[in-house]
């Protein structure tokens, strides 16, 4: 069966993996539909999964294919396996409507590896520190750890995330996943009330002595710190680290990559979004070689052309065009279980 298959590849190849976490991610992520294996005989020798997550993006939501699990038996690295599963990647995502790939890579030697199939470093995260305060709860207002997410907890999630104009999103079976990975990580996730009224969410992952808050969303900066407060109290922490998306000119630190499979597509919600532009693009991309041609960004449209039109134009290749499209959108990823 292909499914045991890959998971005895990964393990081979990730070694140091939780071995709960393995059995959790083919129990529960894990689906032959978006699993891509390349066989030598009768043994498979590469495999990526092609996980499938919304994104918010120009006003719309699209749809993405997260590249996880990809990996080679160490017997046929450097053969080009790898690069011949992400092109048969790319044409299956293109066939299924997906516009971006987005991955998250574990090295810089890998982020470097990934450039050269067109995937740019466009995801990225600031970071804080969250001192405790003596912040008392108010009277009906309650912390409570979770362990799984009911529906109203899930809405709240759900409304929170698409408030953020640039951002992966998490179905309810994604949170599932995520939420059943915390104890294989010690992490915990709490939730703040006022009677019935959800407030704040938040998520934490063990680091060091401390926490760090991978995910916070609340309705207001009170209820964010009363839910920290309450966390680091009950964690007897005096601070913990905060994960959150940049804002303005603020710096990131680099986090995930994204690869921009449908060009024409992608540029058409950009367009119209921005219809202030005025850009002319020549764009090549030699793994999907549809998305090459001539662009033209006018009035909140774009044309494309196979052939130059007159006027100066940007010249891109497709991990400068994903560069150009969703930096300045501050693109953001969490709870990726990466």
């Amino acid at each position: 069966m292909i499914k045991n298959e890959v998971k005895e590849l990964w393990k081979l190849c990730f070694p140091d993996d939780n071995p709960e976490f393995v059995e959790l991610y083919f129990r529960m992520r894990y689906n032959n539909d978006v699993n891509l294996a390349i066989r030598v005989g009768e043994d498979v020798v590469s495999a990526l999964q092609m996980l499938p997550y919304p994104m918010t993006f120009c006003s719309t939501q699209i749809d993405t294919a997260y590249i996880s699990g990809a990996c080679t038996h160490p017997d046929f690295r450097r053969r080009g396996a790898m690069r011949e599963l992400l092109a048969q990647a790319f044409a299956q995502m293109r066939q299924r409507g997906v516009l971006l790939s987005t991955l998250i890579p574990a090295t810089e030697s890998l982020a470097a590896y990934y450039a050269h199939s067109g995937y740019a470093p466009v995801f990225g995260y600031a970071e804080q520190t969250f001192a405790a305060g003596q912040t008392a709860m108010p009277k009906g207002t309650e912390a409570k750890e979770e362990t799984v997410l009911d529906t109203d907890a899930y809405d709240y999630v759900d409304r929170k995330m698409h408030e953020r104009p640039c951002c992966l999103q998490h179905t309810a079976a994604d949170m599932r996943v995520v939420m059943a990975e915390l104890p294989i990580s010690h992490g915990c996730a709490y939730t703040l009330r006022n009677g019935n009224a959800l407030q704040a969410f938040a998520l934490f992952y063990p680091a060091g002595k401390g926490l760090t808050c991978a995910e916070l969303l609340a309705d207001n900066d009170k209820a964010a710190n009363l839910l920290l407060n309450e966390v680091c109290r009950r964690h007897g922490l005096g601070s913990v680290r905060l994960l959150r998306p940049a804002e303005g000119d603020e710096p990131a630190k680099p986090l995930g990559m994204a690869r921009i499979i449908d060009a024409t597509t992608v540029l058409r919600l950009y367009a119209a979004a921005h219809p202030q532009l005025d850009v002319n693009i020549a764009l090549t991309d030699p793994q999907l070689t549809s998305n090459s041609g001539f662009y033209y960004l006018n009035n909140g449209k774009c044309m494309r052309s196979a052939e130059r039109l007159r006027g100066t134009h940007l010249n891109f290749d497709i991990a400068g065009l994903a560069a150009y499209v969703l930096t300045p959108l501050h693109p953001y990823m969490s709870l990726m279980l990466n």
